[in-house]
């Protein structure tokens, strides 16, 4: 099987080289992947598939029947970028670049798509295939996409949440992904976070002529940045809380007092219980710094990403993949938890997941200096391994995925019980309100 999933994969080298380039050129932040979307969809139509595309937003879905009953499993891959303006290979007007390695992740599926259409890779599989392009995995530009959301056009800051929510995950049984990295791994997974935007509300005057006469949302914002930073020894080292706020407004002009500041923010947690708590403390400080300097504040929390936990035969089962397809690669299999967040944690709240490591990266993830050093390793092989996962849970009439089913216990009982949890998330609104003799009444929960 290893020589015909494998000579399947390479026989579509070119088209999946091609790809990585095309996309890693063409650099898109999360729901605004019209081009990479675009291009995805005409190489998927030209290898026979019929797609659904998502309505109103970017990214689309295929399902490959293999016609014998089994087990449905999807196959992801992400097609948005980050921003960085200081990377060479960045977009001169919006600054995206592929910095996260999301453009090997779509050359991957694109081979993992053609490889599933040639002769007996399909023979000994049972079931059913989805694949998935989806947006927006890269947890950014929140004031825009509370734009969106407001506008009725999403619910959820997350691609695959929204795709979740949506129904286009609804029948799937097991899911995974492979993020690009420097080098082929398996971990337990990575810690989740909730999306914040802070808005500090003062009053404009004369900078220079009637200071006085105003009141400072941008002192007031670093004040509360500072508040943050003073309460981090109180943030237990298990929950593993990481905040990380960032100025994307800091006033109109340098000759007045800026009247709003805003603030984007994640508070991160190994689980639920801590996100919560920890945010409370978070908008304590924040809140309390609006006070000090008689400004406002109105705090947006909205639901970022669930605690992302790979289930242990999902684990297995990539690593067997890895074993029979890929075997010269050095696989480093650990119960390493990450603090990064992804939605492919929201999809291990209700179904076993895996989300391992290829390599062919190079640099700081994120960072100025992140390329696809070695694009054969990041997306050719990887597609091999990922065909390799979909073999060993398909084969048998799906025995291994039907015992990994059998042996999950998911953190909620169903898609529904998990919206309405994050639903219960978001809070908005103006944190002090400020009376007429001079009091306030201060709600930071």
């Amino acid at each position: 099987m290893k020589d015909i999933i494998n000579s399947a994969v390479e026989k579509n080298r070119d088209m999946i080289l091609e790809a990585e380039r095309f996309i890693w050129n063409h650099p898109e932040t999360g729901f605004r992947e019209t081009v990479t979307s675009g291009y995805m969809e005409e190489k998927f139509r030209e290898l026979g598939y019929d797609l659904t595309l998502a309505d109103g937003i970017t990214g689309f879905y295929t399902v490959l029947d293999t016609g014998r009953p089994g087990p449905e499993i999807l196959v992801l891959g992400e097609l948005d970028s980050i921003i960085c303006p200081g990377h060479k290979d960045a977009d001169p007007v919006t600054g995206a670049v592929h910095s996260c390695g999301h453009n090997a992740q779509c050359a991957a599926l694109l081979g993992v798509a053609a490889a599933l259409k040639e002769p007996g890779v399909l023979d000994d599989m049972c079931g059913r295939i989805r694949l998935c392009a989806v947006p927006a995995e890269e947890l950014l530009e929140i004031e825009y996409r509370t734009e969106l959301k407001n506008a009725g056009k999403i619910r959820y800051l997350g691609g695959k949440t929204e795709f979740l929510h949506r129904g286009y995950f609804d029948g799937v049984d097991a899911a995974f992904m492979v993020h690009t990295s420097g080098s082929y791994s398996i971990g337990r997974g990575s810690i989740g976070c909730m999306s914040k935007k802070i808005i500090y509300k003062g009053k404009a005057a004369h900078a220079g002529g009637s200071p006085w006469a105003g009141r400072n949302a941008l002192y007031a914002a670093t004040c509360g940045i500072n508040a943050v930073n003073a309460i981090r020894e109180t943030f237990a080292e298990p929950d593993t809380i990481r905040v990380h706020p960032i100025i994307t407004h800091g006033g109109d002009m340098v000759n007045a007092i800026p009247a709003t500041v805003t603030l984007e923010s994640y508070v991160r947690g190994s689980s639920f219980d801590a996100i919560v708590k920890a945010n409370r403390k978070v908008n304590r400080a924040l809140t309390g710094a609006a006070l000090s300097l008689g400004t406002n504040i109105e705090i947006i929390d909205a639901p970022g990403y669930g605690p992302h936990r790979n289930a242990t035969g999902m684990m297995k089962v990539a690593e067997d993949a890895a074993k029979l397809t890929i075997p010269d690669y050095p696989m480093s299999v650990s119960e390493h938890v990450g603090s990064g967040s992804t939605d492919m944690g929201d999809l291990s709240a209700i179904m076993p997941v895996v989300h391992p490591y290829s390599g062919g990266g190079r640099g700081t993830g994120h960072g100025s200096d992140y390329e696809i050093a070695d694009p054969v390793a990041a997306c050719v092989d990887c597609a091999k391994w990922q065909v390799g996962m979909l073999y060993l849970l398909l084969k048998d009439d799906g025995a291994r995925t039907r015992e990994i089913l059998s042996e999950f216990k998911p953190p909620f009982a169903s898609k529904a019980e998990y919206l309405a949890y994050i639903d219960g998330l978001n809070c908005s609104g103006d944190r002090i309100e400020y009376r007429d003799d001079g009091s306030a009444v201060v709600k930071c929960e």
